[in-house]
């Protein structure tokens, strides 16, 4: 029975002493482990204004995949109710300035989409499309958007030989929007036509 507890009280000596020594090594940081940045986390209404968003944009670029001005300019125009700049008034309680970046961001998302309305031009829609895009994307990187996974897609030949444009997509599938089924020249063989260039993974 002695010997149980001689053992016992070893082990309890070792054990004391391990944990000491690493107290020790981790006391000065060097040896600590980078610790994980903690997600970002908007509300449930701010989320829901920025899937909104980004549904109304998806739709579009699906019109676009069908040669649908008419169905594109009435996706645009819920992009633009909610592309409301008030939606981001949950971000001024951060104080790293995201904020005004976010605002800023907003207005060319705004602006881009005005203009696509107004267009009569097929080409030219597209454009402000790819313009709606490229603002959009650094957008949900500013404001470390947490919701669905979203990837950034490009065609080198959207406008012409290496006259490339970006799109956003909620699959990894390439489904060219500039291209599109019905292209005057293609038609839909340069549907697939593209790659994936970056990604928001969910969180």
């Amino acid at each position: 029975m002695k010997r149980v507890i001689w053992v016992l009280v070893i082990l309890l000596i070792i054990l004391g002493g391990y944990w000491f020594l690493q107290g020790k090594k981790t006391g000065d940081g060097h040896d600590l482990k980078a610790i994980p940045l903690v997600a970002r986390k908007h509300s449930a209404a701010f989320n829901s204004g920025i899937d909104s968003l980004l549904d109304a944009y998806l739709s579009m670029k699906d019109a676009f995949v069908n040669t649908d001005s008419n169905n594109a300019k009435k996706a645009c125009g819920k992009l633009i109710l909610f592309a409301d700049s008030g939606r981001l008034a949950e971000l001024k309680k951060d104080t790293s300035g995201i904020y005004e970046t976010a605002m800023a961001q907003m207005g060319d998302v705004r602006a881009n989409a005005e203009s696509l309305l107004k267009q009569t031009d097929l080409t030219e829609m597209k454009q402000d499309f790819r313009m709606i895009g490229e603002s959009i994307y650094p957008f949900l990187k500013t404001i470390h958007y947490d919701g669905k996974t979203l990837y950034l897609q490009n065609c080198p030949m959207a406008f012409g030989e290496d006259n490339g444009a970006n799109w956003i997509s909620n699959s990894s599938e390439i489904i060219n929007p500039y291209l599109g089924k019905n292209h005057p020249e293609f038609k839909a063989t340069m549907l697939h036509c593209g790659e994936v260039k970056d990604s928001i993974v969910a969180r």
